[in-house]
């Protein structure tokens, strides 16, 4: 029996030409670019620079590749007096799409540019087949899905829309916010989230302190009164029911609650909440590898990793993962529970699927969980360059290591496994172990790896 099934492109974040370069190296179909003024991600992007976006659409179409360029804000009236003067430079440097929101925006792309793909952003939070439809009326040529949509729901709009290109995210950061649409950071610090410069305020440190039976109203009162020990949350995925103004209400019947946060002290926060609740302390990273089988069977267009951000070792091995993942669905291949695992060596919160699948068995969470658990490594150096003379390769550390350690070399072309034997320094002499990063040294590679290919480094744990 052919049980493949049409293959679906990977979608890879790219802040840099390097990320760029990286993830289309390790696996992935494209990759998706802030415009800086018109994008929710301003900062570590350097595509802000035409000369740079102009090189990096131009080398992925000669590789055969796509590149999307996000502007995806809902802009105030002095970003839509100069929207259309800056996007003509880069419009004219043809990207693959515009991933878009404000049907304002949109429509002044439709008018000037009739020709320009657009795709509607997650932020647009389409949840249902009625608004797929609504947007595929006016033009749209793909959807982002909302990421509050289970599997089943997914399967339903595709169902619906069966001539629609459909997106949804599989790895990356979730906001405590609906379709991320946030207000925490303008709140605290007035750099506004849905303008492109969020500062992560939801994933930011914070304490719980129990405030004394007669608390009032006035958040100022409360700094002065007395508090029992509080309970450090530090930046794992508590949820607590707060609204941005008022006073403290009775959390559980009879307590009143403050929140502080680590780089204020003393600036106490009431926790309010109503019958919805609005969850201010982040949540885990979403790893939805699990279900690339099932989104591939739906017939989802394309499966998309979140963060513009991040390093190029997150991108490399995040593409490299659901690459075999989307590889081994398209051909009717089991899911190899391996992956999980080496998804746990990147920067994470701790992990969910987020939406996807509504309810877990505790025998499933703990099949996921012991999984995860093995196969785990930790970046700790990235290839920067071959003396041919000695036969080592000379790597910038990212995090400590020690001969007798086993690695792994993160390949494009297959992962490579070695005991690490020697480490020696510029000057030949050889070095028991590096405590950190902020330095290079040279080791010898595994046998097969080729050393003009990129290569970072990871130690088992």
């Amino acid at each position: 029996m052919n049980t493949s099934h049409r293959r679906p492109e990977l979608l890879a974040p790219a802040g840099s030409l390097d990320m760029m370069r990286t993830a289309f190296a390790y696996g992935a179909d494209a990759v998706y670019a802030g415009q800086p003024r018109y994008s929710l991600r301003v900062r570590n992007n350097s595509f802000g620079k035409l000369d740079v976006l102009a090189a990096g659409i131009a080398e992925a179409h000669a590789a055969g590749k796509a590149f999307y360029l996000v502007a995806n804000i809902y802009p105030h009236n002095s970003k839509i007096r100069t929207f259309e003067e800056d996007m003509a430079p880069v419009i004219d440097m043809k990207p693959d799409a515009l991933i878009m929101a404000d049907p304002g925006l949109m429509m002044m792309v439709r008018e000037r540019w009739p020709d320009m793909d657009i795709h509607l952003s997650v932020q647009a939070n389409t949840t249902n087949y009625a608004s797929v439809r609504f947007w595929q009326s006016m033009g749209v040529k793909r959807i982002i899905l909302s990421r509050e949509l289970s599997l089943d729901e997914v399967a339903e709009i595709r169902d619906a829309c069966p001539d629609m290109e459909l997106e949804v995210f599989v790895h990356g950061a979730l906001c405590i916010a609906y379709s991320g649409r946030c207000l925490l950071s303008g709140y605290f610090n007035h750099r506004d989230p849905n303008q492109g410069s969020c500062t992560n305020s939801c994933r930011w440190d914070y304490k719980l302190h129990e405030a004394g039976e007669n608390a009032a109203g006035d958040v100022q009162s409360c700094g002065n009164t007395p508090l029992g020990n509080p309970t450090d949350f530090g930046t794992v995925g508590t949820a607590l029911g707060s609204a941005l103004g008022g006073g403290p209400r009775h959390i559980g019947g009879s307590k009143v609650w403050l929140l502080e946060e680590g780089s204020r002290p003393g600036e106490l926060m009431p926790i309010e909440e109503d019958e919805h609740g609005t969850y201010i302390l982040n949540s885990k990273d979403l790893r939805a590898i699990e279900h690339v089988q099932r989104l591939v069977e739906i017939g989802i267009d394309s499966l998309k990793i979140e963060g513009r951000t991040k390093s190029p070792y997150y991108v490399a091995r995040a593409s490299q993962g659901y690459r075999r993942a989307i590889d081994d669905a398209v051909a009717g291949r089991p899911f190899d529970i391996r992956l999980l695992g080496e998804l746990e060596g990147l920067a994470s919160r701790g992990y969910t699927d987020g939406f996807y699948q509504r309810h877990h068995t505790p025998e499933h969470q703990n099949y996921l969980r012991g999984h995860s658990e093995s196969g785990r490594s930790l970046l700790v150096g990235e290839v920067v360059g071959f003396d041919d003379a000695r036969g080592l390769a000379e790597v910038e550390v990212k995090n400590r290591f020690a001969v007798g350690d086993k690695l792994e070399f993160l390949l494009p072309s297959g992962n490579l496994s070695a005991t690490i034997e020697r480490i020696e320094q510029a000057d030949g002499t050889s070095l028991p172990l590096v405590p950190g990063s902020g330095r290079r040294v040279w080791l010898p590679l595994p046998a097969g790896a080729d050393a003009s290919q990129p290569c970072f480094i990871a130690r088992y744990l």
